[in-house]
């Protein structure tokens, strides 16, 4: 037993050692297995859905291409599929974000049962895209896909108690909004921490939430490069955007959603569209603020706005009053028509030269000068067409009529005298000559009466 004793007597001191030694162990694996754990939770969710509706024609594929990093020219037909890459750069994680793009035909509503289930409805987002640059169809279609989708949650048949917590879950993130500032940087999101921040929260209005879907909506109006358009071409003012504005806002508070302006052609709030997006999917930290300055880049958080700081938009209404019918001041343009109602279009060529051909074929050949003149004819024939037979080459009773040009084979002197010759003739014919009489027989009656024969004047 002695050995044995030794070996136990320093026991304690050794025992404690080991001790030490597997308490360390232990901990060391508990500290891995709580941060494996710690990882594994809070990874990036999978199986997140962003439920797009709106008109054929308004931007609805382009702008999620665009927040995509994609382009994609291709249009779908009934239900579109695309996906957001979210990447968590703090845990280094990667997810996909599904996107459903419903067709602008309301056909095609019924698609929406293979993207929408009474268990994925708590992980979807529905997005409704209104197109500025018709604004006098934004409210109807606004209406129209927030009561298809109503329609479609009726009809999954989630459990009241299921439905009642959602909606509840809405209330709530409604109400615990607070201003970027005042949250914690730290935290993605802020939280009551203690029963005295809940009982500060205030209680809704009387028109919000009361059109509550169980999930988190967002209103997106594309094509706002389309206000500076619609001020030249339709003469827009700034009271009929502050009048649009009132009457979407208004909608958003009924659902609790957000609302954002964007443009994809000139790229506006495209980046904090996808970060707002995010943050209502993943519970990303966020941290713009609402912006209502410009016109076309307006962004309002869901939770920001009120029926107060509505009203600061109806200070601007001379025109119109708030609860006017959007249809009533925000009209369709009449549509310009052409000059021509009736389109002209041009025949073909070839059937155009087959007719002027079959023309040409039926008129007679008309014969031409050269084939009318004589081939033997010599170059020394005179140019001027023959007199009539029987009539004299002086047909005029003018004294001027009756002169001859000289031959200009005759000598300079002879010319001249034969020239003077015919002109005192024609004087004397012209006394002598019975009226009406021809011009060569008073021409030969001055002869004789003169006494005188001049030859030098006849060819």
């Amino acid at each position: 037993m002695a050995p044995v004793l030794e070996k136990q007597l320093p026991g304690p001191t050794g025992s404690g050692d080991n001790n030490k030694e597997d308490e360390e162990g232990q901990n060391l694996w508990s500290s891995i297995l709580s941060e494996v754990s710690t990882r594994s939770s809070s990874k990036l969710p999978s199986g997140k859905n962003i439920l797009v509706f709106g008109e054929d024609g308004s931007g609805k594929t382009t702008l999620i291409a665009k927040l995509q990093g994609a382009d994609h020219n291709k249009k779908g037909r009934g239900l579109e599929y695309l996906y957001l890459s979210v990447h968590d750069e703090d845990r280094d994680d990667l997810t996909r974000c599904n996107v459903w793009i419903l067709d602008g035909d309301l056909h095609h509503k019924s698609l929406l049962k293979f993207a929408v289930t009474a268990q994925s409805l708590p992980d979807c987002l529905a997005v409704f895209v209104a197109d500025m640059s018709r604004p006098w169809t934004i409210m109807e279609s606004l209406q129209k896909w927030a009561s298809v989708l109503r329609d479609h949650v009726d009809t999954i048949k989630i459990p009241p108690e299921d439905m009642r917590e959602m909606e509840q879950r809405m209330v709530k993130a409604f109400q615990e909004y607070s201003e970027p500032e005042d949250a914690a940087p730290s935290s993605p999101r802020r939280a009551p921490t203690s029963g005295e921040d809940e009982a500060v929260v205030l209680p809704l209005g009387d028109n919000t939430l009361t059109h509550n879907l169980g999930i988190p909506v967002l209103i997106v109006c594309t094509k706002c490069d389309a206000i500076s358009v619609l001020e030249k071409e339709h003469d827009y003012r700034e009271e009929h955007f502050d009048f649009i504005q009132s009457h979407i806002r208004r909608f958003c508070l009924q659902y609790g959603a957000g609302l954002v302006y964007s443009s994809v052609k000139e790229e506006k709030n495209l980046d904090l569209l996808y970060k707002y997006i995010v943050h209502k999917l993943y519970e990303f930290q966020f941290t713009s603020p609402a912006l209502v300055v410009e016109k076309d880049a307006v962004f309002i958080p869901s939770g920001w706005d009120n029926e107060k700081k509505i009203g600061i938009l109806h200070e601007n209404l001379t025109n119109v009053r708030p609860d006017d019918p959007f249809e009533d001041f925000i009209t369709k343009p009449p549509v310009r028509k052409f000059v021509h109602d009736k389109e002209i279009n041009a025949e073909d060529e070839q059937v155009f030269l087959m007719k002027q051909q079959s023309l040409l074929a039926k008129q007679p050949a008309t014969p031409t000068r050269g084939a009318t003149e004589s081939p033997g004819r010599t170059a020394s024939a005179s140019p001027r067409p023959a007199g009539r037979a029987g009539q004299p080459s002086v047909t005029s009773g003018s004294p001027m009529a009756a002169v001859k040009k000289p031959d200009p084979n005759m000598k300079a002197g002879a010319a001249n005298e034969g020239v003077l010759a015919n002109f005192f003739n024609s004087l004397l014919s012209k006394k002598t000559g019975s009226p009406g009489s021809p011009g060569s027989g008073a021409v030969g009656a001055g002869v004789q009466g003169s006494g005188k024969k001049t030859e030098a004047g006849f060819d």
